[in-house]
Order: C-alpha cells, then sequence, then structure tokens
C-alpha cells in the first residue's frame, strides 16, 4: 500500500520530541480531531502520558466511546484486501512478539502514518475499527456525516477555525511555563520566587497533560520529522553493489540519513530513515541509481548480478564522486566549520536511531559478509570510469555534488 506521511497534527500542535505516539496519532487522523486534545483525554483515561504508548485496551475503549465498531483481524496479511475501504484505524501486531505492535490509520487503502508498515514482512492485522460516519474527501482527509442521534461526529469547516484557536491557547500555555522555568533558573530570582515559579510551573503541567518534554524549546534537533522508507530489489540476498550504493549515498549525499535490510517474501528491502525529506530525496536517488548501474550492466555484459556484470556494477559505485576527491587543501575555516557539520550529522543520525527504537521497535545490529569470487578487473574499472562522470544532482533540490570536469 502506498504512503502519505502524515503525523497527525503532533508538530503543528507545539508538541516536540520523539515519541512512540501511535496510538494518538491515528485516532488523530482517522477522527480529525485535534491532536492535543486527543493527547489531553487519552492521558487522562489511561493515567499516565501517552507519549511513549497506550495499551490496546483503553485504545479501544475510547474509540468504542467515540462510536466505533471493532472487527477481528484474524492474523491476516497487512494489505489493501484484508482493509475495507473508507476511514480505518488498524491494530498491528507480531504474532511471537506480544510487546510489538502498532497502530495506523488506512483510508481508501492509502496508510497515514509516519512510516510504512505494510511493507514489514513480521505484522499481521489484530484487529481493527471502522465507524458508520466517517467518509473521506476528494482529497483523502477524513470527514464525517452529521447524525441526528449523536452529533459528537460532525466536523465542518468551522473545526479547523477552532484548532487554530486551540493551537494559540496551547502557544501561550507554553509561553507561560517557559517564563516561569525561566524565572526558576534565574540567579537573579529570589528562592520565594524560584519555588512558587516551581509550583505554578507543575500545577500547569499537571492541569493540561503535559510532560518536560513536550515543552522544551531548545536545539531545532527535537523539532525534526523522522521517517523510514523502502525500496524492493528482486531476490532475497542483496547484491555487494547495491548494499555499496546505499553506503555511498547515506555517507555522501544524505549523510543525516542510514540504511539498513530487511525481507519481505522473495525481495529484499533497502530501508532507509532519518529526516522525512532527506530520506524520501535519498530513496529516490537509490532508485535512479539502480536503474542506470543495473541497465549499463546489463547492456554491456549481459547481467549485473554475477561476473563481469557484478564487477562492472562495483566499479561504477567505487568511481561515483565523493567529498574528500577535491584535490584543493581545507583552509581552517574550513575545517571548523565541517567539524561542527559533523557533529551536527551525528546527532541527527543518533535520533533517528532512536525514533527507530521507539516509534517501530528496532534496534540495529552490523553483520559481515565474505565478499564475492570472480572478479572482473577490466570490467570494475570500466565501471569506475564510467561512475566518475556520473553528473549527480539531488532530487527536486540543488545539486550537492559535481564530477570534475
Amino acid at each position: 500500500m502506498e504512503l502519505i506521511w502524515n503525523d497527525g497534527g503532533r508538530a503543528s500542535c507545539g508538541f516536540v520530541g520523539l515519541v512512540g505516539d501511535c496510538v494518538v496519532r491515528s485516532i488523530a487522523i482517522g477522527t480529525g480531531r485535534n491532536y492535543r486534545d486527543l493527547y489531553v483525554e487519552i492521558g487522562k483515561a489511561s493515567e499516565k502520558t501517552p507519549r511513549h504508548g497506550v495499551t490496546t485496551t483503553i485504545a479501544a475503549e475510547f474509540l468504542s466511546r467515540l462510536g466505533w465498531r471493532y472487527t477481528e483481524g484474524q492474523g491476516r496479511l497487512f494489505d489493501s484486501e484484508s482493509v475495507p475501504e473508507g476511514v480505518v484505524i488498524v491494530h498491528l501486531s507480531v504474532p511471537d512478539s506480544p510487546r510489538k505492535g502498532h497502530f495506523c490509520t488506512v483510508i481508501d487503502h492509502v496508510i497515514h502514518d509516519t512510516w510504512n508498515p505494510s511493507d514489514e514482512e513480521e505484522y499481521v492485522i489484530d484487529g481493527f475499527w471502522t465507524c458508520d460516519l466517517a467518509d473521506t474527501t476528494p482529497g483523502g482527509a477524513p470527514r464525517f456525516r452529521s447524525s441526528a442521534s449523536d452529533d459528537r461526529h460532525v466536523h465542518s469547516a468551522s473545526a479547523c477555525d477552532e484548532q487554530v484557536l486551540t493551537q494559540k491557547e496551547f502557544e501561550r500555555i507554553l509561553h507561560r511555563l517557559r517564563s516561569l522555568e525561566n524565572t526558576a533558573n534565574n540567579h537573579a530570582s529570589t528562592e520565594g520566587e524560584k519555588r512558587n515559579a516551581l509550583r505554578m510551573m507543575q500545577n500547569l503541567m499537571l492541569r493540561h497533560n503535559l510532560s518536560r518534554e513536550d515543552i522544551t524549546d531548545g536545539d531545532n534537533l527535537e523539532r525534526m520529522s523522522f521517517s523510514k522508507m523502502a525500496c524492493p530489489v528482486s531476490g532475497r540476498r542483496a547484491h555487494l553493489w547495491e548494499k555499496s550504493l546505499a553506503a555511498y549515498l547515506t555517507k555522501e549525499i544524505f549523510p543525516m540519513t542510514a540504511w539498513y535490510l530487511g525481507t519481505k517474501g522473495n525481495r529484499t528491502l533497502f530501508w532507509f530513515f532519518g529526516p522525512v525529506e532527506d530520506v524520501q530525496n535519498c530513496i529516490t536517488l537509490f532508485r535512479e541509481l539502480l536503474v542506470t548501474i543495473a541497465a549499463s550492466a546489463q547492456l554491456r555484459y549481459g547481467g549485473y548480478t554475477r561476473g563481469s556484470g557484478a564487477s562492472y556494477a562495483e566499479g561504477y559505485v567505487r568511481g561515483l564522486p565523493r567529498r574528500q576527491d577535491s584535490e584543493s587543501k581545507p583552509s581552517p575555516h574550513d575545517i571548523i566549520e565541517n567539524a561542527l557539520i559533523y557533529t551536527r550529522v551525528l546527532a541527527v543520525r543518533d535520533a533517528a536511531l532512536d525514533w527507530l527504537r521507539l516509534e517501530c521497535g528496532i534496534s540495529l545490529s552490523t553483520s559481515r559478509r565474505a565478499g564475492r569470487d570472480q572478479q572482473d578487473p577490466n570490467a570494475a574499472a570500466l565501471g569506475k570510469k564510467h561512475g566518475a562522470t556520473h553528473d549527480l544532482a539531488v532530487p527536486s533540490g540543488p545539486k550537492r555534488i559535481a564530477t570534475r570536469p
């Protein structure tokens, strides 16, 4: 199934930080309600902050109160044939991992989420919720038909105005909390002022079900939106040149992204994760280069999976332009600037790994395999020559790397 990246309105409501909020997000998308209001309501129902997940029982009771009807999934695979059309909130599970689950919203067989769980082989449908009042607009956003017996699900154009209003209220609350925090941390404040500021902060945070992470206004790293996307290739085992290409792109062109391998059926999946825009551009360029290199090897050597064709493809990737290829000696200013950029890149990649663990329940490990036999040095040299002349540009953006004349 296709994916439309959607955080349910979390970022627009001023929330920051990494969370595992799939229950609140999916309900916000499915019902069209304000994310912050749902965050507060579900937090009260579960008697704890929902930023690190909500139990299935609480989610089921909440949706039932909203008039949504539950259907058993019977362990079916998560695909378009297993869910009905319209707005569907799906509960996914992993048969051998009872603690690993995920909620997402599907609208007319299109997934609205921060990543695409239908690409994961292990997920099955535990159950799903539908609502007779739910409908979709031509643009795919959920809306609700009016009902004489229950007006809780009536959403109209005024909902947008209400969300703007609640957002302004929320920003005022955050501004007040941050002012109190500054007072509490100010050395010029008296002990009484500090205690009073902390007491007022605690009361405000309890009243609005906020945690310290929700009001943090520091590095914009906290405000980054992450995602992961998969590119399938043929066969259950990736070729060396395909893995080298993924490593090249995440090191040289999109250093804030990272990658790992997975499988689904008889296909290998290259997963890329990191900031949303970088992931989208990285996977677009990865697909483009896969086709270019494979087609070139096929035309010259009749294939790209083994023998001379594979050697040519490996050489092509090795020949692609790299930043260190520049012959000019960097200035001290460049060295300092590069060090700052590198520090920033490491921070973003660490945050992406944390997001992968919190949101997707995935912790990565590194493994190595032996190299390939039957190398063709001449084919590899030709591939490297052709790769060195490749003019590499980022999709929908400025050229970041160029070959030397």
